[in-house]
């Protein structure tokens, strides 16, 4: 029987799944985090080895290690996959459930996989070869491309009945807009399926043995022949599109070797010009092996991906990290766990060497911090290492950080660029029942803001209350019920509450004199200019510009006055929501030499923008969410019915089989039990995820009745 064959480029995981013993130095580490589990693989680095070799002594390592993740829509076999491959590589010895160290992967929850996003290398999507690119698929393909994460595709389950590789193959390229091809053809289909027909080797593969460990290689049936030539045509021309090289060889109608394809292949997924597609049935043990080799021929290693940090000594200037182990240490927390020893801070380490017992700075706060435990991770078991550098994701105790915080060690004052956080969409009043347990309360909030940048704590200033503020109904629940659970806290909870917003719509000018006296020292400020709505495109939601001539008003009041308009901002006059989309002019003032202080400026600012308000017509603006539903056919006409009772726009409506997948926008204040709601009306079979699009202003007759309940709830007529 002869053995899966090992091929001319370096691959590291073949020789961990083929031996099925792990080295010592080979680390491999698991962690899942919402729809996405990452991995990392290497067969460890030499720190102690000579400098005066040619090549750096880090090279080697570097170049044997792989940070992916791994993604899928919900039951496409992700879990699966990731205990196949933890069993090839020998990290684990027998298929059984992999404890995985999991999070939810509801769409509330989408922080969890841009984390993961920030500090991966490559992927792999998962994609079912009977459900074939689903909402969530979508969801988490839009997330890689914006962290321009290269890719692989897996299509998975190809034993299951209803498998059609090539159907899910042209909806990656319609739906997810992927410049894909197979790598590989299947031998087979549904209970026939084979093995697989490598179209850059030219093999046929099948797997042998009681988990699928023993891999035979062989001639290409007869019977495929012409479909392979077919496909690996198809597969040249694909990549011709968008490799020059390979192009060349392709049009001059050149042989094209293993060899050349292969390279072609690499260099255009590293460069996000290209998806392979490789297939298989992580169930059945057939396809993991040859994926995890087209992880390391296709996927970038760390020093082959361009990461920047922003340089805070030079006004955030982009500095570019090659991942030298020589250099400046430069590290990001971008995961914090309530481990049994403490806080757990996962980092992904960029530049440098980072070790036991020295001393690191946190530049978020200007901490010094020494490192009394590092480890590295596999599920919940912890391996402790004295080093680790460049490249690797490690876990350490016993670090105050948040999530998002850089760490150097001192020689620079980087910091890398933050992750993409979603503003908070929905509200919560929450308070302990017992007043003994407010400090268990505050430990609560606290950690979990640390841990999660799109979990908010703030406080009601009129009613005194603590406002907790999140991505949805579902995150905000599991929060209350944390607090309950973990720190034996009880707590009563308000009605949920949309964050709404305001903006103007028109240029108002504003003069306003703030003048007081009443024995002693007066308060005496002018403030004279205008307000106006920000253009679309603005990548800022306020600004304020100081067009002053001259010293009408001392130049050391001018960031009291941006404070006072700023902090009116914080509460329109329509519904005492944020002010957003704003834009500040200050031209003109006047001051006293006495009385004026930075006190009376501020005011006068603040009464400056409440008077001029009313006359740039400002309006409500809510949150709208994009919807996804799948729905049986014969339900589709009540569902859509629902939806635009629901004041949603319908904006895609595909047939997937017998399902209807309906697209729309909603406003997130028509959607609340809308889970419920979507049950009875399908007999409990349809499904959605809803995330967060935009705040777009609300129709004349909401506003009406949003501004009436407010003002009632003030007791104003």
């Amino acid at each position: 029987m002869a053995r899966f064959p090992r091929p001319t480029a370096p691959r590291l995981l073949y020789t961990l799944f083929s031996s099925k013993t792990t080295p010592s130095s080979s680390p491999t580490t698991a962690l899942l985090l919402g729809n996405f589990q990452v991995r990392q693989f290497s067969i460890g680095g030499n720190l102690a080895r000579a400098k005066e070799e040619k090549d750096p002594w880090w090279k080697e390592s570097m170049e044997k290690l792989r940070n992916i993740g791994i993604s899928a829509h919900i039951d496409s076999g992700k879990t699966t996959l990731t205990e196949r491959i933890l069993f090839y590589t020998g990290r684990i010895h027998e298929i059984h459930e992999v404890n995985i160290i999991d999070t939810p992967g509801h769409v509330d929850f989408t922080i969890e996989v841009e984390r993961a996003l920030r500090v991966l290398d490559g992927a792999i999507l998962v994609l079912c070869s009977v459900g074939g690119v689903q909402s969530q698929s979508i969801t988490v393909d839009r997330q890689m491309r914006r962290y321009e994460v290269p890719r692989l595709a897996f299509i998975n389950k190809l034993d299951r009945m209803g498998a059609d590789p090539w159907k899910v193959l042209s909806q990656a390229r319609s739906k997810l807009r992927h410049h894909c091809a197979a790598v590989q053809v299947p031998m087979g289909l549904e209970e026939d399926f084979q093995g697989l027909v490598d179209l850059v080797q030219l093999k046929a593969y099948h797997f042998h043995g009681s988990s699928g460990e023993n891999i035979v290689a062989g001639e290409i049936p007869a019977d495929m022949e012409a479909l392979v030539a077919d496909k690996r045509r198809e597969l040249i021309e694909t990549v011709s599109e968008v490799d020059d090289k390979l192009a060349d060889a392709f049009l001059s109608d050149e042989p094209i070797s293993p060899g050349d394809l292969e390279e072609a292949i690499r260099r255009a997924t590293i460069a996000r010009k290209f998806v392979p597609v490789f297939m298989g049935s992580a169930f059945k043990n057939k396809g993991v092996q040859p994926l995890l080799d087209g992880v390391l021929s296709y996927l970038p290693c760390p020093i082959e991906v361009t990461n920047y940090a922003l340089d805070q000594t030079k006004n955030e200037e982009k500095v570019m990290l090659p991942g030298n182990p020589n250099g400046p240490l430069v590290a990001l927390a971008f995961k914090l766990e309530e481990g049994r020893f403490g806080q757990l801070t996962y980092l992904r380490i960029y530049e440098g060497v980072i070790r036991k017992g020295e001393f690191i700075i946190n530049v978020n706060t200007g901490k010094k911090i020494k490192i009394p435990r590092l480890v590295r991770m596999h599920s919940d078991e912890m391996e402790d290492i004295q080093e680790a550098h460049a490249g690797q994701i490690v876990a350490v105790f016993g670090i105050d950080c948040a999530s998002g915080d850089t760490f150097t060690d001192g020689s620079v004052k980087y910091t890398m660029t933050s992750m993409n956080v979603p503003e908070p969409v929905m509200s919560l009043a929450v308070q302990p029942v017992s007043k003994d347990s407010g400090g268990q309360f505050s430990k609560a909030l606290n950690r979990f803001q640390r841990e999660d940048p799109t979990f908010r704590v703030g406080l009601d200033a009129e009613s005194g209350q603590t406002i907790i503020s999140g991505m949805g109904e579902l995150h905000l629940d599991i929060y209350v019920e944390r607090i309950r659970r973990e720190y034996k806290v009880d707590a009563t909870v308000g009605k949920p509450r949309v964050n709404f917003r305001e903006t103007v719509t028109q240029r108002a000018e504003f003069d306003y004199l703030h003048k007081k006296q009443s024995g002693g020292q007066g308060q005496y400020g002018r403030v004279i200019g205008y307000i106006e709505p920000l253009p679309k495109d603005s990548p800022a939601k306020f600004e304020f510009e100081n067009m002053l001539v001259g010293q009408a008003v001392p130049s050391s009041f001018i960031p009291a006055i941006e404070k006072g308009f700023k902090e009116a901002a914080n509460s329109g006059s329509l519904i005492g929501h944020p002010v957003e989309n704003l834009r500040v002019v200050l031209t003109d003032g006047s001051s006293h030499a006495v009385d004026s202080s930075e006190l009376a400026f501020k005011l006068a600012a603040i009464y400056a923008f409440r008077q001029c308000y009313a006359a740039a017509k400002p309006v409500i603006l809510e949150p709208v969410m994009m919807v996804e539903l799948k729905v049986p056919t014969e339900f589709q006409g009540t569902v859509a019915g629902d939806i635009n009772k629901r004041k949603g726009v319908i904006v895609g409506n595909d047939q997937e089989g017998d399902d209807s997948v309906i697209t729309t926008h909603v406003p997130l204040n028509n959607m609340f039990g809308y889970s419920t709601a979507l049950r009875s009306m399908t007999q409990g079979k349809g499904e959605f995820t809803m995330e967060y699009k935009e705040h777009l202003s609300v129709s004349q007759d909401v506003q009406m009745q949003l501004v009436n309940t407010y003002k009632a709830s003030k007791g104003v007529e």
